[in-house]
C-alpha cells in the first residue's frame, strides 16, 4: 500500500482535510477543528494533494466547475454506480435521490442511494450536495445542511 498523506485545506466554509496517496486523492472531508493540522511538510506534500486544494480554491473563488486532479474512490459497485451518476449532475444544478436510483436502474433504491451518497468520502468533487429530496427540499449532508446550502447557493451565483 502507498504511503497516506494529509493536506489541510482552509475553505470559506470550514478547514477541508484532503488525504490520499502520491498517486491519487482518496478523501476530501470537512475536519470542522477550530485550528488547522498539517501532518506534513511542505516540501514533502504529494503533487496530486497540492492540485486537490489549488483547484478547491479556484472552484470556492468560481473558477473552476469541474476538477481535473487524480482522485480515486472505493466502496461497493453500488456505492460506485451512485458516484459515478452524482457526477452527472452540472454544476448549479440539483438533482433528487429518486433521479439517482433511476439513473442507475433501480428505481426502488432511493434510500440506499441516500445512504450510499453520505457513503461518499470526495465531498465537492463528487457533487453529493447537489442531491435533494424530491420535495425540493434540503437533506442530510454529512458536512452539515448549512454546508451543503452554502455550496448550492455558490454555484448558482457563479453558474454559466
Amino acid at each position: 500500500m502507498s504511503k497516506q498523506y494529509v493536506l489541510n485545506y482552509v475553505s470559506p466554509i470550514g478547514e477541508i482535510e484532503i488525504q490520499g496517496t502520491n498517486e491519487a486523492v482518496y478523501s476530501i472531508m470537512f475536519s470542522d477543528r477550530d485550528v488547522p493540522v498539517t501532518r506534513i511538510k511542505e516540501d514533502a506534500r504529494p503533487q496530486v494533494l497540492e492540485e486537490c486544494a489549488s483547484q478547491l480554491d479556484e472552484y470556492f473563488k468560481g473558477e473552476r466547475h469541474e476538477f481535473t486532479f487524480s482522485y480515486a474512490f472505493e466502496g461497493t459497485d453500488f456505492q460506485q454506480r451512485v458516484w459515478n451518476a452524482l457526477m452527472t449532475v452540472g454544476y448549479g444544478e440539483t438533482s433528487a435521490y429518486k433521479d439517482i436510483a433511476l439513473a442507475i436502474g433501480n428505481e426502488k433504491a432511493i434510500r440506499a442511494v441516500g445512504s450510499a451518497n453520505g457513503k461518499n468520502k470526495l465531498s465537492i468533487v463528487i457533487p453529493c450536495h447537489r442531491i435533494i429530496g424530491s420535495n425540493q427540499k434540503l437533506t442530510g449532508y454529512a458536512g452539515g445542511l448549512w454546508r451543503k446550502e452554502w455550496l448550492l447557493q455558490h454555484e448558482k451565483r457563479f453558474q454559466r
